[in-house]
């Protein structure tokens, strides 16, 4: 699939804009604040069903009554998704295949790979960043995994009231104990798996960009196996304590993922470039790895990254994607990109 053209109606800056997408690179340009980005979160909105930057409220244009997305392939396929807070429902509504409905099913969901500045931070970033990276990936390959993430966070949520209040009962800890021992296990393992996929490729993608014979691997903060009744075990353990605290203390909410560079932690001894080139290496991976699972090529979309990464990055980044649709967001149109074949420019002007 990949995509035509783009209409937005009162979407974020943008009371009314049309844009043509080529089917190789499109870069949007514009200066900061022309509502670069909020076209690629129209993209991703289309596409996989949900934002990357906040909730539907948050996408509508100050004082605008409702919100629109028209996105057309090019095989002239229509989805439309609107919303509009004073409906009963308050939700939004995707019309795909003449068929309305609040939630984009799995079958009309389209992988997208995107990447954003903060993703060049990831190592240097919190554990929560390194979890959302690797859950987000993981959930376009398995949509069980991201109903999982959804239910156990929603038990954590519960838990962690009840762990606030003056007076509970084991009881009513227990009933979210078995929910966040059965999501929870299956989360722990889907992460180890993935982890483990990824290892097998990184270091020769890593070496690909970097042009090293370095090594890179990732590995899970829990480095065994856990099943549902042992984490149930934990979580019943660390009761008191959690009652103390005021939260729960353990579980794949508190894990992180951490990377290795040639033995010792990369935070450690890896440099700007060589971290960025670990963290481009992650990205094709994420591009070829779905590919090969889902059997599509995903849409690509880059947010403003050019900006942070040398000449020689951004020719890696472009050239092994050359099969792939691009969107880039910039402000400037990249240098690399002079020469380079079906690329259009998109140029914004600030309201």
């Amino acid at each position: 699939m990949r995509l035509r053209s783009l209409a937005v109606q009162n979407v974020r800056i943008h009371q009314a804009l049309s844009v043509d997408f080529s089917p190789g690179v499109t870069v949007i340009t514009g200066s900061n604040g022309s509502g670069k980005t909020s076209l690629l979160e129209a993209v991703h909105v289309a596409m996989r069903g949900s934002s990357f930057k906040g909730s539907d409220t948050d996408m509508l244009r100050q004082d605008a009554p409702w919100w629109r997305i028209d996105a057309k392939t090019i095989e002239d396929d229509i989805r439309t998704i609107t919303f509009d807070p004073t409906r009963p429902s308050g939700r939004k509504r995707f019309l795909v295949d003449a068929k309305k409905q609040y939630r984009l099913s799995e079958k009309y969901k389209y992988p997208v790979v995107l990447f954003e500045p903060d993703d060049l931070r990831l190592l240097h970033g919190s554990p929560t960043r390194r979890r959302q990276f690797i859950d987000r990936f993981i959930t376009q390959l398995d949509p069980l995994y991201g109903v999982s993430i959804r239910r156990y966070d929603r038990a954590l949520k519960q838990r962690n009231n009840l762990l606030k209040q003056a007076a509970i009962t084991s009881d009513e800890l227990f009933v979210w104990d078995v929910a966040l021992s059965e999501y929870g296990a299956y989360i722990i393992m889907k992460r180890q798996e993935f982890i483990d996929t990824l290892n097998q490729r990184l270091t020769a993608v890593y070496g690909s960009i970097a042009k090293t014979t370095d090594t890179v691997r990732m590995h899970y903060s829990l480095d065994t196996e856990i099943s549902k009744q042992r984490l149930l075990n934990e979580l019943h353990a660390r009761s008191e304590r959690d009652r103390l605290l005021g939260y729960t203390s353990i579980g794949p909410h508190r894990h992180d993922v951490l990377f290795d560079f040639n033995g010792t932690p990369a935070l450690s001894v890896a440099s700007r470039g060589e971290v960025r080139s670990v963290v481009l290496a992650l990205k094709f991976l994420e591009v070829d790895t779905i590919e090969q699972i889902t059997g599509k090529k995903p849409l690509i979309l880059l947010d403003d990254v050019f900006s942070e990464l040398d000449e020689h990055r951004q020719a890696a980044l472009l050239t092994s994607r050359s099969d792939t649709q691009v969107i880039v967001t910039s402000t400037n149109f990249p240098d690399t990109l002079q020469d380079a074949p079906d690329v259009r420019q998109v140029l914004l002007a600030k309201d």
